[in-house]
């Protein structure tokens, strides 16, 4: 059962782009295509579950362990960093496709404050979580994310086959719909 909640409160009711506002920046950016947004979504999806697991087996056993754990920060940062290569790696060869629609969104998710965040949290005294909660915990996220990402991408899809006014149009409607997606998320208060 607490795996249960974990899940419903991660990918629905504390969603980490609209509930929040972590890795805004390829929400909008990447958001334009369906295709593009679930190529995103499972490559934020490897790198906050791998990350997870090693930012928290680092953070429990060598900076705790040798008292320093101010350097938590850095060193996160350093593994997502090494991840997103890997991952870059692996997307040239297996879909060059993919890897050229995510363009330079690829590289960002070494500064995309989502994963970081996650892995930030998944150690955190607050949540007080295991390493297979905070594994379930990064993966739901993730799942969240994917969710909010090519929701956003289905409806900004549609957007571009209606007529909507020329002042409106690209980055305005993009930021009003997510404000008007964020607040259907809210409707999930209170489940988990």
């Amino acid at each position: 059962m607490e795996y249960f909640l974990i899940i419903i409160s991660a990918i629905f009711v504390n969603n980490i782009v609209l509930a929040k506002f972590l890795g805004v920046c390829p929400f909008l950016g990447v958001s334009k295509r369906v295709e593009t947004s679930l190529g995103m979504a499972a490559a934020v999806t490897f790198v906050m579950v791998i990350a997870t697991i090693v930012t928290y087996l680092l953070q429990k056993y060598i900076l705790d362990a040798l008292g320093i754990g101010f350097m938590q920060t850095i060193t996160f940062i350093l593994v997502i960093a090494s991840l997103v290569q890997m991952v870059e790696i692996i997307l040239k060869k297996v879909s060059p496709a993919l890897y050229q629609a995510l363009g330079i969104f690829l590289p960002l998710i070494t500064t995309n404050c989502a994963v970081l965040g996650v892995a930030i949290l998944a150690v955190s005294p607050s949540l007080n979580y295991n390493l297979l909660e905070g594994v379930v915990f990064a993966f739901a996220t993730s799942l969240g994310f994917g969710l909010a990402l090519t929701l956003f991408a289905g409806i900004r899809e549609q957007l571009d086959l209606t007529n909507i006014p020329q002042g409106m149009k690209g980055t305005p409607i993009a930021l009003l719909v997510a404000g008007l997606l964020a607040m259907a998320f809210m409707g999930f208060t209170g489940i988990a």
